[in-house]
């Protein structure tokens, strides 16, 4: 147990600026609150127009929640997971990874509070931009991330066999690095066109690596 606390301790101490962005998210909650409307725009269509809406509370707090409750688990899973020894041999990726979402998840609440303030923005184009920025980066660390049963890419080609889970993670980086760079194409073109990029982009990002990881393992085998 006193393993685990002082693990605990060296991750926040270590997680200090996620912590504080987190933070900044539901103190900005407080401080907007009162000057929300009644109803918060929360979804957008394809054309960057408000099509779906939250209440106050949700509007103000909903997204810093969810933040929180990702990191907190982000935090949790190298607990729990049976190759918690491996976490260790890519920490810089993971934490990279966990500020990563942090800071697109606190993106997207900026959008969400600066268009309740009547604000005009390219919605669509924003997060689809953010999107393509998140793949990027996760891309470009993917390679690091060692054998373990939450984080990247798990067929079970992937799980049978550390040799074709590390093919298929640098293969699969690359991968999402196109997919990524695409979605900043789509992002500039925005509407219907650039959601249909991206979901192109976003296809080959999860179906390629899986094909791929297959393909290493009937190779390895025979």
């Amino acid at each position: 147990m006193k393993e685990n606390h002082s693990g605990f301790r060296q991750v926040l101490a270590s997680d200090w600026p996620v912590i504080l962005l987190i933070l900044g998210g539901m103190i900005c909650g407080f401080l907007v609150y009162p000057h929300l409307p009644e109803q918060v725009p929360i979804h957008w269509n394809v054309q960057g127009e408000v099509d779906g809406y939250s209440t106050r509370f949700w509007g103000a707090f909903g997204i810093p929640i969810i933040t929180a409750g990702i990191y907190m688990l982000m935090v949790l899973l190298p607990t729990i997971d049976p190759q918690r020894q491996n976490y260790a041999k890519f920490a810089g990726a993971y934490n990279v990874l966990k500020a990563v979402l942090v800071v697109f998840m606190i993106s997207l609440y900026s959008l969400v509070i600066l268009s309740s303030y009547g604000r005009q923005i390219p919605v669509d184009k924003a997060a689809i931009g953010s999107i393509g920025l998140l793949f990027i980066v996760m891309g470009n660390y993917m390679g690091q991330f060692r054998h373990n049963y939450f984080i990247g890419i798990k067929t079970p080609w992937t799980l049978g066999d550390k040799r074709v889970w590390q093919k298929t993670h640098r293969f699969g980086g690359k991968i999402w690095v196109l997919a990524g760079s695409l979605g900043l194409v789509a992002a500039v073109l925005g509407g219907t066109t650039g959601v249909i990029i991206l979901g192109i982009a976003l296809g080959i990002a999860l179906i390629v690596p899986v094909i791929y990881s297959y393909l290493v393992f009937r190779r390895l085998q025979g």
